[in-house]
Formats: structure tokens, C-alpha cells, sequence
């Protein structure tokens, strides 16, 4: 008997009692392989005696302070770090309890900062479709993943949506990656165009696709078209890196990947390390000048904003990151991952698609490899590889509906930064095993 409302109902979770480096431990002794970090989050494994000892230190001096009557040594650190850190052009911080918080946060301030300038009209926002850029409703309303959406659409704002940049499924056979990332990024314009130049207020999008899609790059220079677009119609381009940022693509905010900038970026996740809840919202000069220089003020907040302990994480596991040089382990840890997945997977009947960057890596099942023909649905396949892979010891992150909310498996991997490659083969292993025995229970 449990009073806490679980997930899924009718399951019965094993009993976490325990975090050691990229292991977890239930209440019968048993081992998990932490080989997706939770959904992407436990960027530096679990017990870091560093992150332990500056919580407790925080703790000491103060554990809570509203940010109505004061500020904090810690938060104020943390910004100074992030802003250091920071993609250019982005100037301040608004700190949070997590993504969802953030992308709400930024859509409110992209709204604000129209408003501020003398431009009300503006009131459209557009997104990909199979994006997930949150839970709350204005985060679900901009994300595109439809199975999360559908029961809720009557509570939902009004936004638009065009396709991802999503090669294996939208590339058409010979079109060069040049040419696909211009037809991709052409689908901005013309929506831009369709709703009215001057009723945009912005355009969000995941660098590195990832719980919907599985780690879906972008190719070729299709976000530094998508960014001459959006400055060429005056709309503010908002990256969400709450799950590929903050390192997970072996840079420390994947957009630097692919030379851009954005007006609002959202982080979360690997910014805390799962060390204690946090987000924040990174924003440019622009935006908070329009909001110093018009009403003095952002008109949102939340309670637990800017935390002190939550702070002490973010600051901390940003420090060991710096410090122990995780970055090149994730790059060359990445690599290693991606070698080793192809090995096992680049013959399999199975695996139609392996992409990503750094420590974020996706694996698209279909039935069918030649036609790319997912597997039937009613399977429910991403169930059972969750399953096989916990018997085997492992924490992977599978999702159905990959194509349209439907239709399509794909499984993330997403181990934290500390990883070696002893660890990575053992993971690969225990992933093949775990979908192998999937697919055969649903034969």
C-alpha cells in the first residue's frame, strides 16, 4: 500500500536506498547502471562528497531566504558563474526549481519584453512538432509532443508548430544536409509569414532534440539559418537546454555547437546534477533593458526561486565540472559510446537510426530497416526494454511515439559525465541484451 500517487499506477517500483558514483542500489542490495542519469540529470553519478559537503555548508548559514525581501551570497555566485560560462549576449539570470519553471518563465518574458518595447500585437509562438519543452500548461501548449498534449488541449494556449529538423525521417534520399537544413529552417519563415511578421513573439526550439525524439541533431547550419530568420523578422529565438545542456553534449551549452546565440535560453537538469531542484532562465542584455528601462520589473515569480540550497548545488557541481575537466570526458567518453553502439547495432535488423552528441545518444527501433516501418504500437516495446534493462541492472530511458506521438521506439543514453569506458561497455552490453530479449517477448 503507498498514499503517493506513483507515474503509473499499477506498477511496483523497486525502493532506492542508495546512490554510489553512476550506480543506485534498491532496499534488496540489487545494482542499477545509472546509464540515462534519471532523464538526463545526474550529470556527476550520485553521492559527490564535493556537492555533499557545500550543501552542508550551506546549510549552515541559511537554507531559505524569499526573494521578495533579500538575495544571497550563493545565488549571486552562481549567476557570476553562468553569465561567465554563457553563450554572448546573454547577461542576466532568473533562477528556478526547474525546466518546466524555466520555459514558462521565458515564454512570460518574451511576452513582457514586446510589451515593454510598445509592440502588444505580438502574441504568436511557435515550436517543433515532437518537442517537449515541459509539463506546465504554457510549457505543454509550446512543446510538440502529442501524446502529452492530447487530454489536455482544451486547457492549452494557442501556439504553431512546424517540423523538426529530423533527417532520418525527413530527409529526402539524395538531398544534400545543405539542403535539407534550408527546406527545414524555411518551414520559420513561412509560418512566421502566415501568422503576421509583427505578431511573433518567438520561436522555441531543443538544439539536440531529446526525451520525444532521442537525441535528434540538428545538420548542416540549420539553427544559424533558423537564427537569420528570427533576427530578420525581430523575433526572439528561445533554446531549451534543460535535458542536451549544462555539458551533456560535450560543450557546455549545446548551441555553441552550432554558432548561435539565443535572445532566452532555459537550463535545468545538469545544472544541479539532481543534487537538489533548480533551473534558470538565461537572458539577454536586450531583454532586461527593456525591463529596466520600462516597467523596473518581470511580473512573475515563484516561492522557492533563487533557493540558497539549490544554489550551493548548481554552484558546486559547476565547480567539479570546471575543475576535474569533465567536458573532454564527456567528448572523448561520447565518442566512446557512440563507437561502441555502432559496433552492436549498426548490423541489427532493428536499429534503424543511432544519433547524438557527447553523452547524449539515441537509438530509433523499427521493424523494418529498409523501409524504416516502426513497430506496432499496441507492443508497447519502449514498456518492455525498460523492463528487461532493470532485471539486467540497467537505467536506460525509452519512449514510445517517437514519429507523431504514435508511432515509433526510440531508447536515450545518457550516463553521467564521470563515466569510464570499462562503464560504457558494460552498458552497451546489458543495453543489447535488454533489447534483444524486448523485441523477442513481442514476437
Amino acid at each position: 500500500m503507498t498514499h503517493i500517487l506513483h507515474r503509473t499506477i499499477h506498477s511496483t517500483l523497486p525502493v532506492a536506498v542508495r546512490g554510489q558514483g553512476i550506480e543506485l542500489f534498491d532496499a534488496e542490495g540489487k545494482s542499477y547502471i545509472d546509464a540515462s542519469g534519471g532523464a538526463a540529470v545526474s550529470c556527476l553519478g550520485h553521492g559527490h562528497p564535493d556537492v555533499i559537503a557545500a550543501l552542508h555548508a550551506q546549510l549552515d548559514r541559511i537554507a531559505y531566504a524569499h526573494t521578495a525581501f533579500f538575495t544571497t551570497e550563493v545565488a549571486e555566485q552562481l549567476a557570476d558563474r553562468l553569465i561567465e560560462d554563457a553563450p554572448r549576449g546573454l547577461d542576466h539570470v532568473y533562477l528556478v526549481s526547474g525546466g518546466s519553471e524555466a520555459i514558462e518563465a521565458a515564454l512570460k518574458m518574451a511576452r513582457q519584453y514586446f510589451v515593454e518595447k510598445g509592440e502588444p500585437r505580438r502574441r504568436h509562438v511557435i515550436a517543433r512538432r515532437q518537442s517537449y519543452h515541459g509539463n506546465t500548461l504554457g510549457a505543454l501548449a509550446t512543446g510538440g509532443n502529442e501524446w502529452r498534449r492530447a487530454q489536455f488541449k482544451p486547457l492549452l494556449i494557442e501556439t504553431h508548430h512546424i517540423d523538426p529538423c529530423y533527417a532520418y525521417r525527413y530527409q529526402q534520399e539524395g538531398e544534400s544536409d545543405e539542403a535539407y537544413a534550408a527546406r527545414a529552417a524555411q518551414q520559420l519563415e513561412d509560418k512566421i509569414l502566415e501568422l503576421g511578421a509583427d505578431e511573433v513573439i518567438a520561436f522555441v526550439a531543443e538544439p539536440v532534440v531529446g526525451a520525444t525524439l532521442g537525441a535528434v541533431p540538428p545538420v548542416a547550419d540549420y539553427f544559424k539559418r533558423i537564427r537569420a530568420i528570427c533576427d530578420r523578422y525581430g523575433v526572439l529565438l528561445i533554446l531549451d537546454e534543460v535535458m542536451c545542456g549544462m555539458g551533456r553534449t560535450g560543450t557546455l551549452h549545446a548551441c555553441e555547437q552550432d554558432g548561435i546565440a539565443p535572445d532566452l535560453l532555459t537550463i535545468a537538469k545538469g545544472l544541479g546534477g539532481g543534487y537538489q531542484p533548480i533551473g534558470a532562465v538565461l537572458l539577454g542584455r536586450h531583454i532586461f533593458d527593456a525591463f529596466a528601462k520600462g516597467s523596473g520589473f518581470f511580473q512573475h515569480g515563484h516561492t522557492y526561486m533563487g533557493h540558497p540550497m539549490a544554489a550551493a548545488a548548481g554552484l558546486a557541481v559547476q565547480e567539479v565540472i570546471r575543475r576535474d575537466g569533465l567536458l573532454d570526458n564527456v567528448k572523448a567518453m561520447g565518442a566512446r559510446l557512440d563507437e561502441r553502439l555502432q559496433q552492436r547495432f549498426d548490423n541489427h535488423h532493428h536499429v534503424g537510426d543511432i544519433r547524438g552528441r557527447g553523452l547524449f545518444r539515441g537509438i530509433e527501433l523499427v521493424l523494418d530497416r529498409a523501409t524504416k516501418e516502426p513497430f506496432d504500437p499496441k507492443l508497447k516495446l519502449h514498456v518492455r526494454i525498460k523492463r528487461e534493462a532493470m532485471a539486467r541492472g540497467l537505467m536506460i530511458y525509452p519512449m514510445g511515439g517517437t514519429i507523431d506521438g504514435v508511432r515509433g521506439v526510440h531508447v536515450l543514453v545518457a550516463p553521467p559525465f564521470i563515466i569510464a569506458k570499462q562503464d560504457i561497455d558494460r552498458i552497451v552490453e546489458r543495453l543489447g541484451e535488454a533489447i534483444d530479449a524486448a523485441i523477442a517477448s513481442a514476437a
